[in-house]
């Protein structure tokens, strides 16, 4: 089995939170490749802005460089260069002829056996598939603590932030403008899943992937605009669907549509 994993790195300031996850997030990635030896064929992938190239990890490969970002679709208050999905997407899909893709959020750390659990789904007939994180405590800030990280079970935490997917599906994805770091990117992932998919599902509950701490900065007063932004992009997204007869009837979709009004 081949995966190819795409992160999106870039040069956090010293006092974000990011910059305290990025390197354990990357870390880990590099502890599952290795966990995974023969079972699985990991290529550990990087989409950045030009700017970020310091912020790309060793052992990871760079795709090519992105060139436009939200910025460039619309203007907001505090403009911030947000990366398009179906941007970070087609770099991944250019990249590598991997059966299988997956994406997570530069904040998700792995689990050691992170890679062989997701062979295992494949190879149990799921083509497409969600992993919900974990929650854990952000009293451990190094890469030093992943021991202790590792130990802690943590709490569910329902959000989606880590998607596999197969290759051959993703020609069909619809992603409109739809951007990371915001409301709406993850239900956009999800909801192409669902449409494109043989047999998918969401996992709430494997012990696979965990964050630290549960901030929500995403949610902040300033963000309101990009946040109906993306919004706007997701009813596209399933308004698309619904057009060409390929949403399916699903209870995640039927809440989707409810939320959104379409």
């Amino acid at each position: 089995m081949k995966l190819a994993h795409l992160v999106n790195p870039f040069l956090a300031s010293p006092e974000s939170d990011l910059a305290i996850a990025q390197p354990i997030t990357f870390e880990t990635m590099r502890r599952a490749q290795a966990f995974a030896g023969s079972i699985a064929q990991v290529e550990l992938l990087s989409a950045q802005f030009p700017e970020d190239h310091a912020a790309i990890p060793p052992g990871f490969s760079a795709t090519a460089d992105l060139d436009r970002s939200i910025l460039n679709f619309a203007r907001f208050k505090t403009p911030r260069r947000l990366p398009l999905i179906r941007d970070l997407f087609d770099r991944l899909y250019a990249a590598s002829d991997a059966e299988y893709f997956v994406y997570t959020n530069v904040d998700i750390a792995l689990m050691p056996h992170f890679y062989l659990a997701v062979t295992a789904l494949i190879g149990s007939g799921y083509d497409a598939f969600v992993i919900n994180r974990r929650t854990i405590s952000k009293a451990f800030t190094h890469v030093d603590d992943l021991p202790h990280m590792y130990a802690q079970i943590g709490e569910p935490h329902p959000g989606h932030d880590c998607f596999v997917w197969r290759r051959a599906a993703y020609p069909r994805y619809v992603l409109a403008d739809t951007f990371i770091g915001s409301v709406g990117a993850g239900k956009a992932i999800l909801v192409n899943q669902l449409c494109t998919a043989t047999r998918w599902q969401e996992f709430a509950d494997l012990h696979l992937t965990f964050h630290l701490g549960a901030d929500r900065a995403w949610l902040a007063d300033d963000q309101d605009d990009y946040r109906a932004f993306n919004i706007g992009e997701l009813r596209k997204i399933v308004e698309t669907y619904r057009a060409s007869g390929r949403l399916p009837t699903h209870p995640l979709v039927e809440r989707f549509t409810k939320n959104l009004g379409v």
